[in-house]
């Protein structure tokens, strides 16, 4: 079997932007809180029982408690 090496791209910025998904992703902000090892515990397992990620989780949580003028959870 013959290996042959990958050519480098004649524009690298083009390359990139050809392997990045098509579909825009939702601009997020990282935010950091201090909780208890206790509270990050449980919100570990509650996360882990309903299937999602603590982040996700998370997101629901502040999107609901801080829905939109209409009532809307962002």
């Amino acid at each position: 079997m013959t290996r042959s090496f990958a050519r480098r791209p004649s524009d690298p910025e083009a390359w990139i932007r050809e392997s990045e998904p098509s579909a825009p992703k939702p601009f997020t902000a990282r935010l950091t809180i201090d909780v208890t090892p206790e509270l990050r515990g449980r919100i570990k397992i509650v996360a882990f029982r309903r299937g999602v990620t603590v982040a996700d989780l998370l997101r629901d949580l502040l999107a609901r408690h801080f829905a939109d003028e209409t009532g809307e959870a962002s």
